[in-house]
């Protein structure tokens, strides 16, 4: 499951990145859960210096708009980064083993 966050004041652009995410998830059938953050100190720990923000997978992928339809559904949709499945690898005799 995605965890995304949206970082913002409760101002009215961030109250559209949420909603514009919502309905990405319920339209392509992403697993994922959404949290409003508010909290300034939350957000500047994010290293955010203009709202809305999106972090997904405590990743900030787009900050001060809020994306399309087809960029959020890009965004959402990316794999994890690490292991091309998804997983962080392991390491077996020195060399990375996927899965």
């Amino acid at each position: 499951m995605k965890k995304i966050k949206i970082l913002g004041s409760g101002c009215a652009k961030c109250n559209q990145l949420a909603d514009a995410v919502k309905a990405v998830i319920a339209a392509e059938g992403i697993d994922a859960s959404v949290e409003k953050v508010e909290d300034m100190q939350q957000i500047m720990a994010y290293n955010i210096l203009s709202t809305p923000a999106l972090v997904v997978d405590e990743r900030v992928v787009c900050k001060g708009r809020t994306p399309s339809y087809d960029e959020l559904k890009e965004m959402l949709s990316a794999k994890p980064q690490g292991c091309c499945c998804g997983s962080h690898g392991s390491k077996e005799n020195g060399k990375s083993s996927c899965c």
